[in-house]
């Protein structure tokens, strides 16, 4: 990359707007929970490292359980950030195993589940959902209740040491929306920072690109990160 590292500097702008964008979200898709919602006073937190290939069920912030699982690719990343469980299922179907969590991420279905493909687990190899085995994913299921907090680590960007991936029309994640929010602070987005990179988020960065002097492809190219600020 040129000598170049990923930037941290806009990943506390990022959070702040991802947080806001949780609340814009239509949830009325989603099934009304039938379970209690976790109190304040309830202490049960999950953390999911893909790096390690591991996830971690906290009390009090003590560990009482840790699993290993399989987490999304370096070009269907899992969704670094903060969520909740907000639906709990079953039988989703042989890839899901017997057992659903879903997390409340605003742009897309994402979710810790069984699966079929025992040989994954330990691996980069979903399409970024959290896949466990199935015998882990029963005891979690009847473990957690919807409203638990679920914090995924890494980098916005992916893997410190590999290029972040490319961007275009169609992609999601939370790399989508931090572009998003560089692009509105310089005033070239007036959408919503939501992580779809839908047309909105294309014209913005061909204008962006323009003014740059880089290729109007609407791609979002090492030259882009580079030149909003997300290389050094």
């Amino acid at each position: 990359m040129n000598n170049k590292r990923l930037s941290t500097a806009g990943i506390s702008i990022m959070m702040f707007l991802f947080c806001i964008g949780l609340g814009l979200e239509d949830r009325s898709a989603y099934a009304a929970p039938t379970l209690p919602i976790t109190s304040e006073q309830e202490k049960l937190t999950i953390e999911v490292y893909p790096q390690q290939h591991r996830l971690v069920v906290k009390s009090q912030d003590h560990t009482i359980k840790v699993y290993p699982v399989s987490v999304g690719t370096p070009l269907t990343p899992t969704p670094v950030g903060e969520y909740r469980i907000r639906s709990k299922g079953k039988n989703w179907g042989p890839s899901f195993g017997p057992r659903w969590l879903g997390l409340d991420v605003p742009w897309g279905i994402y979710g810790i589940h069984g699966t079929n493909k025992v040989n994954s687990i330990g691996q980069h190899l979903s399409h970024g959902c959290i896949r466990m085995r199935n015998q882990d994913i029963l005891k979690l299921f009847d473990l957690i209740p919807i409203g638990t907090k679920v914090t995924i680590y890494g980098h916005v960007l992916g893997e410190l040491l590999r290029e972040p991936r490319k961007l275009a029309e169609g992609d999601v994640g939370v790399d989508v929306l931090l572009i998003q929010s560089r692009l509105k602070s310089a005033g070239y987005f007036s959408g919503s920072c939501n992580g779809k990179f839908r047309a909105s988020t294309t014209d913005a960065l061909k204008r962006f690109q323009r003014d740059h002097n880089l290729i109007q492809d609407g791609i979002v190219s090492n030259a882009v990160y580079d030149k909003i600020g997300l290389l050094e």
